[in-house]
Parts: C-alpha cells; structure tokens; sequence
C-alpha cells in the first residue's frame, strides 16, 4: 500500500532541507505550503533527481476551511501517510503592546491551532504498515519566558508540551513523535543578522540546517523525544534550568533590547 510523508511549510528552508533529505532516502512525498509555484519546483526537482513521487497541494494553513479542503482531497485520492513533518509556522517579535494584534492571531493559529489539526488529520490517514513518524519543529525559545517573543516563545513551548504528551499517548500505537527545537538557523537575511548581532553567543548557537535535518531524522528512527541540535544549546538549556525564572526573564530582555539596537544599527546601514 502506497503511502506519503507529508510537509508541511515544505517551500521554506526546513522544508526543503527536510524534503531533500528524505527524498534521499527513498520516501514519497506529500508537500503543502501556500505558494504554488515553488511548490511545484520544488516537486518537479525532487522527482527529477529522486526518481520518487511527490504529491502537492497549495494551502493556506491559517484557515480553518483551506485546511478541510486539503483535507477532503487528500481523502478523496486516498492518499495514506506514515510520517508527518510539521514545520509551517508563524513568528512575531516586539513588545506585546506594540504588536500587530492580526500578526498575533496568526502565530497562534498557525503554531498552535493548524500544527494540532494536521497531526491529528494525518494521524487518521496513517498507513497500519509502518511506524508513523512525527517530528514537529519546536524552538530553543520553548525552553525560555522570552520577553520580545513572548508570543512566539510560549506557542513553541505548547509544541514542545504537546509533542511529549502525544509521545506517551502514542507509545503502544507503533507511532513516535520527535520534537526538534534548534537555534541560530540562517534561514532568512534577517535571521542572519539577529545571529550576527547577539556577537560571540549568536554564533556559539548557530547551526547548519543540512545537518539539524540529518541528525533529526536520524533520531526520529531512533524514537528520540526531543533533539537540541548542538552542544552550548544544550548547555544553555541546563544552565537555565538553574536561575530562578523571574531573573532569567530579566536577564532575556536586557539581552533583546541589546541585540534589537545592534539589528537597527545594521538595518540603517
């Protein structure tokens, strides 16, 4: 019986990199994202140079009926699942106040709302013959009360909560679900030059997204819960577990109000 991973957020960086690295391993795929053109580059590339199949749909995933529509047509071919990566997700950042209250909504429809719909949805689609694989894309800011992304921070930690309590609910049902939180992926320009502005930290924490993927992956065949990709996160991590919440709350904003000067100084160069 035929059966897919699906993508999710597939045209972005961890997308690609995720759907490359299982392309490589011989999995067909189903991608979703919201632009279809690169869509379809991306699925024409990977069945060129794979020789796989690769199934998409465009969605806006924000959207309680875009995603029944995708769901409906997924259930109409009778495509089977047995693994899901769910990436597709929001950030926002500033000051809670002088946010966009619309950006807001968004960020918790998409991390929370959409990320809990797919998985269930592809959960029901399973294929009985394999063990079904979800990796859901978490963030080091679960592990932080972040001033500045408070937002962005506690829906990675809901995913992060959700990914475990999942786990265990799932351990008997020949299903795993991996939450991966990484750090200092240069996926965007801005991205970079946040990285570049936190100076000699940003860079202790920053990753090559071609090998979070592999190593994640890997650990997912392995039925790992979480994967901190790198050592001084995973330093950090501890080390934070240590400093009452309340300090390391205040010690977060003093650092974000630093590197949010040193992002303006370079933007207005």
């Amino acid at each position: 019986m035929k059966s897919y991973f699906l993508i999710t957020g597939a045209s972005g960086g961890f997308g690609r990199a995720f759907s490359v690295a299982l392309a490589r391993k011989n999995f067909d795929l189903f991608l979703t994202d919201q632009n279809e053109v690169k869509l379809r580059l991306l699925a024409d590339s990977l069945m060129r140079t794979y020789g796989i199949e690769v199934k998409y749909k465009p969605c806006n995933l924000l959207e309680q009926s875009f995603r029944n529509e995708l769901f409906s047509e997924i259930r109409k071919s009778g495509y089977l699942f047995h693994g899901l990566v769910n990436i597709a997700g929001g950030d926002t950042e500033g000051f809670f106040l002088e946010s966009d209250p619309v950006n807001i909504q968004d960020v918790i429809r998409l991390n929370v709302e959409a990320a809990v719909d797919m998985t269930y949805f592809a959960l029901t689609r399973r294929n009985p013959n394999f063990t079904f694989r979800i990796i859901n894309i978490s963030s080091l800011a679960a592990y932080f009360p972040m001033p500045h992304k408070a937002v962005y921070a506690s829906s990675k930690r809901f995913m992060l909560n959700f990914s475990l309590a999942l786990r265990e609910e799932l351990r008997n049902e020949n299903a795993t679900v991996t939450a991966l939180c990484p750090s200092g992926i240069p996926t965007t320009p801005y991205r970079v030059k946040t990285i570049n502005s936190q100076g000699f930290f940003g860079q202790l924490s920053v990753q090559q997204i071609g090998r979070v993927v592999t190593r994640t992956l890997e650990l997912s065949e392995r039925n790992r819960a979480v994967y901190i990709p790198g050592f001084f996160n995973r330093l950090f991590v501890a080390l934070a577990a240590l400093i009452p919440r309340l300090l390391l709350t205040r010690l977060l904003i003093q650092r974000w109000r630093r590197t949010s000067k040193k992002v303006e100084r370079m933007e207005s160069t």
